[in-house]
């Protein structure tokens, strides 16, 4: 069972390698790193949605992979108007609380950085199937072929502890175990399942031992992994926005590198 729930072939990034991939995130993110800016993750959040619709992702797709980061970037705009750097005009003083035009322009700058990395990020990897990751970073990126598979193992029952948690929490119910107390019930449950997984992983295990997945001898690859001048392109497009971004902020002069804060 895949965890991917997008159909990667309908976008035109599903074609695209993961290592493309992974290097235009990296790229992009490493940039807005440097500084904290609203700036420069605005430009780069702006231009990222000017190009969003070439990747035909559904509303509803992105809504699901989206909201939770967009509700964290909420949550952390709000501690830092609360708590954070104080300069200039205070508008509100209560205790520990204080909110200054310091603290309302870091936490804008925040909250455009936290969304600047997140969406391309989860857009780029929204469209890409793990066996393509895994094979990517195997024959690509030479990372151990053991690691990699146990990884890709890993992700693939994601899916099944989902189904597990659910038939589970049926099961019990049925049983009339744990009809009261719901801290008790969700311990209990979590304890069940974590030994499901262990029993299903110990398995699992074994059965990659026994195909020869753990061989100290060159492996093979059904499917070779290769870069193409599309991977490049992909690549050059976030290299671009990652530079008109600290561009437009060191033009405007709000560029501040992190560790000078």
């Amino acid at each position: 069972m895949s965890v991917v729930t997008i159909d990667a072939r309908r976008s035109p990034l599903g074609s695209v390698n993961a290592v493309a991939k992974l290097a235009a995130a990296l790229v992009i993110g490493v940039v807005l790193l440097l500084s904290i800016d609203p700036v420069s993750a605005g430009v780069s959040l702006l231009l990222t949605l000017l190009v969003l619709p070439f990747a035909r992702l559904s509303a509803r797709d992105l809504w699901a992979r989206l909201w939770p980061i967009g509700a964290s970037a909420l949550i952390a705009c709000l501690a830092t108007t609360l708590y954070g750097r104080q300069s200039g005009t205070t508008y509100l003083e209560w205790g520990l609380l204080r909110v200054s035009d310091g603290s309302l322009s870091l936490a804008i700058a925040i909250l455009l950085r936290v969304l600047a990395i997140a969406v391309p990020s989860v857009v780029l990897f929204a469209t890409t199937d793990p066996t393509d990751l895994a094979d990517a970073l195997a024959q690509i990126l030479r990372l151990p072929a053991r690691f990699v598979l146990g990884a890709l193992a890993g992700l693939r029952l994601v899916g099944l502890l989902v189904d597990d948690w659910r038939e589970l929490g049926m099961a019990r119910r049925a049983r009339g175990v744990a009809d009261s107390g719901r801290l008790r019930r969700l311990a209990g449950q979590t304890f069940a399942l974590f030994v499901l997984a262990i029993r299903r992983g110990t398995k699992l295990a074994t059965a990659m031992e026994a195909r020869g997945f753990g061989a100290p001898v060159r492996r093979t690859w059904a499917r070779p992994s290769r870069l193409r001048p599309r991977d490049g392109v992909v690549v050059v497009l976030a290299t671009a926005i990652a530079g008109a971004a600290m561009t437009a902020a060191v033009a405007a002069g709000t560029w501040t590198f992190v560790l000078a804060l």
